[in-house]
């Protein structure tokens, strides 16, 4: 069983054409069923510890494959048992059902079990369970030990992580071969738990992945400030948002973090700050230039943002810059030659783009190829986007980074990891990670201040 870190995400179809091209190298559909079926028996035959185990088997391939790993889980001498929705409607599914020597009781009369696994529905649905099914799977559910479902939840929708009905949770999802999107997009991630994959005998290649732990180099004995990066941000109308990014800039790694329009003094006192001055733009050691956090959406605000946009640094564009980004000041972004980040939450992403169309993986990518920018549409399940197409999907952090300023923070790590240069996607997806690392570690609870503290112990731990 492998961690969802760094693997690839395929959606339905591409799940589909892996599975033909290997048919098309002389695999069949039978010994694909065989071959997942196996891995799902083993995996929960390591869980089960020779508890007794429930296997809900649907009309279609997942369950056939349910009944290839109730047939391999009892030849290995335990006690199992079958329930189905219905007849096996697929040649695989009725082949497979017929290896299974034991009886099939009725999904809606059948007991529960300490292990319950639901083969039910797959990758593929696009309706809610029938109502005469919703009942019996979520108390066959509820009173389980152990849940696993077998590559999703029945009732979840592949590609856009929609939650089609009444759906139960689950403590363990086994997916087949790849990440689905709705492993890592809400609402659908939170009701499969866990989630680990079975290598099913399938080559597998896409360009969205699921992001990983970063590799970010210590300073050498021969670093200093600038060589680990400097940062510049443009403070505003609320000065707190942009003295929050500063802060997290520096506990992310940045070595030198400059606040334009900020306090002559406050803490931490290694942030210098200074009064707004366009020319302090033009310092060629600034590495990545944060707008946005606290700027203000009047005139002074527009001022400051177009000598952002007209500089050469790399930029990262935030709260309230974001909603400054007219039709002209897109174009100026994607005339640019430099890397820019644009860091939205959904109100934010709105405003910029338009409602959101398909999954969120789609419209980070349109909006990615639309701006020209790299995208992180940030919230409950993050997507960063590259103009070119490739995706990076984050596993859920923390639901209490629903908290004000958790944003700003955001915006400094990033500016941090792409301030000292390198490959703009693994220095975007390195700020996304530190900070939801930092989250984890905090617990519940906590305030934005908390997390850009705890910024510097996820960065040591790297």
């Amino acid at each position: 069983m492998t961690p969802l870190s760094g693997q690839p995400i395929l959606t339905a179809a591409q799940m589909r054409a892996a599975e033909q091209a290997a048919i098309d190298q002389g695999a069949s559909v039978d010994s694909l069923m065989a071959r997942a079926g196996r891995e799902v028996a083993e995996a929960v035959r390591r869980l089960a510890s020779a508890a007794p185990i429930l296997i809900l088997c649907g009309p279609g391939n997942n369950g056939g494959d349910g009944y290839v790993v109730a047939r391999a889980l009892e030849e290995g001498g335990l006690s199992v048992r079958v329930a189905a929705s219905g007849p096996p409607g697929t040649d695989a599914a009725r082949t497979a059902r017929a290896g299974w020597a034991g009886p099939v009781e009725s999904l809606g009369d059948t007991e529960s079990a300490p292990i319950l696994v639901d083969a039910l529905f797959g990758t593929g649905l696009s309706r809610p369970l029938d109502a005469a099914i919703v009942e019996p799977f979520g108390r066959l559910v509820a009173e389980a030990r152990l849940s696993i479902a077998v590559d999703l939840p029945s009732g979840i929708s592949t590609d856009d992580g929609a939650v089609l009905g009444t759906v139960p949770e689950f403590d363990l999802t086994l997916a087949l071969g790849s990440a689905k999107p709705a492993h890592l997009l809400q609402p659908a991630a939170r009701f499969c738990g866990k989630v680990r994959i079975l290598d099913i005998g399938i080559h597998i290649d896409g360009d969205a992945f699921v992001l990983g732990r970063p590799a970010l180099a210590s300073p050498g004995p021969d670093a200093h400030k600038y060589a680990r990066g400097m940062v510049a941000v443009v403070g505003g109308r609320m000065p707190g948002a942009a003295e929050l990014a500063a802060e997290s800039a520096l506990r992310a790694g940045a070595g030198y973090v400059l606040l334009l329009d900020g306090a002559a003094q406050g803490n931490p006192h290694a942030i210098v700050r200074r009064t707004w001055n366009a020319g302090a733009l033009d310092d060629p050691r600034i590495g990545a230039l944060l707008v946005g956090p606290g700027l203000g959406r009047d005139e002074d605000a527009r001022v400051k943002l177009d000598h952002v946009l007209a500089s050469r640094h790399r930029l990262v564009i935030d709260g309230d810059a974001l909603h400054l980004l007219d039709e002209e000041r897109l174009a100026i972004l994607r005339a640019r030659e430099t890397v820019a980040v644009l860091t939205p939450h959904a109100g934010e992403f709105a405003a910029l783009f338009g409602k959101p169309v398909g999954s969120k993986i789609d419209a980070a990518r349109d909006a990615a190829k639309r701006s020209g920018a790299f995208v992180v549409f940030k919230g409950a399940d993050t997507v960063i986007a590259v103009p070119g197409g490739a995706v990076l999907v984050a596993e859920a952090a923390n639901d209490w980074l629903s908290t004000a300023g958790s944003g700003d923070v955001l915006a400094g790590a990033i500016a941090a990891t792409l301030s000292s240069g390198g490959a703009p996607i693994a220095a975007i997806g390195a700020g996304v990670w530190l900070h939801g690392d930092a989250a984890r570690r905090l617990g519940a609870a906590f305030i934005a201040d908390d997390l850009a503290h705890a910024l510097s112990a996820a960065r040591a731990a790297l």
